[in-house]
């Protein structure tokens, strides 16, 4: 496997302080480049905690008529967006001054904020408490049951965080760490004040990629979707995970592009576990079999602290009157989902630099 990695010094103060400092950051960058470009904003119902608008901001870059392209989507966990309008921002600036090349008939498709309210408010879901990968089902039928979600319920919502962990190792005991993991985080379409919640319909995100596919007809294109995340798996590793069945030709494509380091749920070879509604099946769905969609996660903390930190999450954002709580664990998940550490980052932009490097050779070729 032979591709070009970007040999530009690391700089990590592009890491932003917040969703509108992303933003503008982004847009900056964006009007630097000098390449043929196509923007499409897309608005967000609601505002920020200072008031400010929300927008997923998306372009295009290279040839309208490229039958092959890079897709980089940042932020459908809203919170996340932070290493990944960091890791766009400055594939922007590569692209700028030409040390991220992209091939001839081929594109890059970059989409800024994919939940722009649980960005700005640092949550993982929109304002209605969906968490948009776990969204991509079908709401015309029957939801998905998840039965040991709804035994565990009670459990989790206990204010006691000694007595929730008694309870979850108890389930764990019984039924084993895969069981308790997809009982917690694999989706639930029940609870709209629980986590991990699906919703009752398509999203916010799940509708701006579905007209990107229309507008841009990806379904006729050959495509390498990366869908950028923090918080899961070995600190400061950016794992490729790959959703498609093993022996498709998604998995198969994606083997080609990233190699040996692609780790599938379904064989059990990830951090991650196999997940209900994932944003990745409204992609498969329109893929043709050059095409595939991996998830570029990248480790913080452990497992277990994580869930701890989303399930007080859980607990504090609807309460009233304890600002000051909401406030320093609103300080103490950030930390969690994108460390204030500078080898942190470092390992960020680089292995993002490695993974999209690949992706641009592998689709060009």
């Amino acid at each position: 496997m032979s591709y070009c990695l970007p040999l530009a010094a690391i700089d990590t103060a592009v890491f932003p302080g917040s969703y509108a400092a992303s933003r503008q950051r982004w847009l900056a960058q964006l009007n630097k480049l000098s390449c043929h470009t196509q923007c499409l904003p897309y608005a967000c119902p609601g505002s920020g905690p200072e008031s400010e608008e929300l927008v997923t901001d998306t372009v295009w870059i290279g040839p309208e008529d490229a039958s092959k392209v890079l897709v980089l989507l940042g932020g459908t966990h809203g919170i996340e967006g932070f290493a990944g309008s960091a890791i766009q921002t400055e594939q922007l600036g590569l692209i700028g001054v030409g040390l991220s090349v992209i091939p001839a008939d081929t594109a890059v498709l970059m989409v800024h904020a994919l939940t722009p309210w649980g960005y700005a408010w640092q949550r993982r879901c929109d304002a209605d408490g969906v968490d948009l990968n776990r969204n991509a089902v079908d709401f015309s039928g029957p939801l998905p049951e998840n039965k040991d979600y709804d035994l565990l319920k009670d459990a989790l919502y206990l204010p006691d965080a000694a007595q929730r962990e008694i309870a979850l190792a108890e389930f764990e005991h019984r039924h084993g760490r895969v069981a308790l993991e997809k009982a917690v985080s694999a989706g639930q379409y029940s609870d709209p004040s629980g986590p991990f919640y699906g919703g009752k319909a398509p999203a916010h995100g799940r509708l701006v990629c579905e007209d990107l596919i229309r507008k841009y007809a990806l379904q006729r294109r050959d495509l390498a979707v990366i869908d950028l995340h923090t918080g899961l798996g070995s600190y400061g590793y950016g794992e490729v995970i790959c959703d498609h069945q093993p022996d498709s030709a998604g998995t198969r494509i994606a083997r080609s592009l990233y190699g040996e380091s692609v780790a599938l749920p379904l064989l059990g070879t990830s951090s991650s576990v196999p997940k209900t509604g994932l944003l990745d099946y409204a992609w498969h769905a329109i893929m043709n079999e050059r095409s595939c969609y991996i998830t570029l996660e990248f480790g913080t903390i452990s497992t277990d602290r994580l869930k701890e930190t989303l399930l007080r999450d859980q607990q504090l954002f609807p309460q009233t009157g304890n600002e000051h709580s909401r406030q320093e664990h609103r300080k103490d998940k950030r930390r969690h989902i994108s460390p204030d550490d500078r080898g942190w980052r470092e390992m960020v932009l680089f292995r993002a630099r490695q993974v999209i490097a690949q992706a641009l050779h592998g689709v060009a070729s």
